[in-house]
């Protein structure tokens, strides 16, 4: 699966870039996003460059992992979200998270969409303030016009680089998993809302009535949320800078190619576009050695084996409580533990548990002493996990992490053969199951329309009984 993955993305991306056999190497202009999103963008970025192309980056001066000095780009800086974002706003945002937790299944996602909202407002109005003093910096934008850049290669989680693309008027490929308030998908392609999830809902394909209604009003929220929060913070700088009528959708929907982060191995099946070719898992390799005391480490658990626990870039520590939760727990294990950490060592901590800033994940999942992976849910890690073939403990904390885990768990997505596993169910659109006037949500449809209708009712019975009240007052008096 990931070798195929591979494949078909080089030859969508090297047709693209290559041209004729003859041609010299392209002038590419790329603006990622940083943390994990990065190391599928360098990847792409060192593919490129072996193939002779030149390589500018657009990043900001305080990147967290993004190095200036490259010996595959050229850096520029640019004004970017990172300038204003400190990295401990997301620990901040995950007490909130992990209080909302404890509220009812069906509500409780609409309080953490709504803790997202307000993080995308912020935001977004940092990224209209960024890309508006590039737009006016005449010495600055003259110079991107006068490179004569071929190709706009960007991660659109951000909207520099859409905005940017489209403003000189580059090809646009995107190296995509998520996009301005969700998943990719939902920007490009059709998505029946009977079957297919809104990302942030935590629903998976096989939805009941009650999941259907839940799925609506997060869809309805979505729609709220693009062109009410998001499309506003832009308005004036696409009034001042482009054609009427240009808006982060049109500019999203006019790049040529989407290089998407997933794969049907992982994701629910649903309608998509000849233009998205997926890539999912394609950062995956085969394990290397590890340094020596890491090896020996390893060597040293015996038969158990060891446990390896991340919770990714952004998250940078969990509460002290909890920290001191997991280390007791571990201590009780026979299995050695290698736990990525960069907060106060717990006092909790047992002798079969090492911390470390920072592990090479990709050669730990694929060592033989690996049994289990305790992880956050990034998409990265998902994938690799898959690859490896080791089994996930999930502990989401922010973002699409909920609904990965949910996708492990639903799906057992590491099923890819068809006789082993008797037959491909898992392949199948859950809309061939749904009865017409559910695959159209008219149930769902009915059912608010009878609740608004409803309270529409109670609304005009209560102002005619309070208004009738009034008026025999006003007549006994007389």
């Amino acid at each position: 699966m990931m070798s195929t993955s591979v494949t078909i993305f080089l030859a969508v991306l090297c047709s693209l870039l290559l041209g004729p056999p003859y041609c010299n190497g392209s002038n590419i202009l790329v603006a990622p996003v940083d943390a994990s999103h990065w190391i599928n963008m360098k990847i792409i970025l060192e593919e490129l460059h072996s193939r002779g192309h030149e390589i500018t980056v657009l990043h900001s001066a305080k990147s967290w992992y993004i190095p200036s000095n490259s010996t595959i780009y050229t850096s520029i800086y640019v004004p970017t979200l990172e300038d204003e974002t400190d990295r401990s706003f997301y620990n901040e945002m995950l007490k909130d998270v992990m209080s909302y937790r404890g509220y009812p299944t069906f509500i409780r996602t609409f309080y953490q969409q709504r803790l997202i909202t307000s993080m995308l407002e912020k935001g977004h109005e940092i990224l209209a303030r960024s890309a508006a003093r590039i737009l006016e910096d005449n010495v600055f934008m003259k110079n991107l016009q006068d490179s004569k850049f071929d190709l706009m290669l960007t991660d659109p989680g951000l909207t520099l680089g859409v905005i940017l693309g489209g403003y000189l008027k580059l090809p646009m490929v995107f190296n995509v998993r998520w996009i301005n308030n969700g998943e990719g998908h939902q920007t490009i392609a059709p998505s029946p809302v009977s079957y297919v999830p809104v990302p942030g809902s935590e629903l998976h394909d096989q939805m009941d009535f009650p999941d259907r209604i839940k799925n609506m009003l997060h869809y309805l929220y979505s729609v709220y949320e693009h062109y009410f929060i998001i499309n506003p913070a832009y308005s004036e700088l696409f009034q001042k800078h482009f054609p009427s009528g240009t808006d982060l959708v049109s500019l999203e929907l006019s790049a040529d190619i989407w290089l998407f982060r997933a794969d049907f191995v992982f994701e629910f099946p649903r309608p998509t576009m000849p233009n998205v070719v997926y890539i999912g898992g394609f950062q995956c390799k085969e394990a290397e050695p590890l340094p020596d005391d890491l090896e020996e480490f390893m060597q040293s658990s015996g038969e158990h084996g060891v446990v390896i626990m991340s919770i990714g870039t952004v998250v940078s520590a969990l509460p002290s409580d909890i920290t001191e939760a997991i280390a007791a727990a571990f201590a009780e294990l026979p299995q050695k533990v290698i736990w990525r950490f960069e907060s106060e060592k717990p006092s909790s901590l047992g002798n079969n548990t090492r911390l470390v800033k920072w592990f090479p994940q990709k050669d730990f999942l694929g060592h033989p002493k690996t049994r289990l992976f305790i992880a956050h849910g990034g998409t990265n890690g998902m994938y690799e996990a898959i690859y490896h073939g080791v089994p996930v403990l999930g502990l989401p904390l922010l973002f699409d992490q909920f609904d990965n885990l949910l996708r492990l768990k639903v799906r057992g997505a590491a099923r890819v053969y068809v006789i082993r596993n008797k037959g491909a169910a898992h392949l199948k659109s859950a809309g061939f199951n749904l009865p017409w006037y559910s695959y159209f949500c008219l149930d769902v449809a009915a059912f608010l329309l009878a609740i608004t209708g409803t309270f529409i009712m109670g609304s005009v019975f209560v102002c005619r009984f309070l208004c009738c009240r009034k008026s025999n007052k006003k007549i006994k008096a007389e």
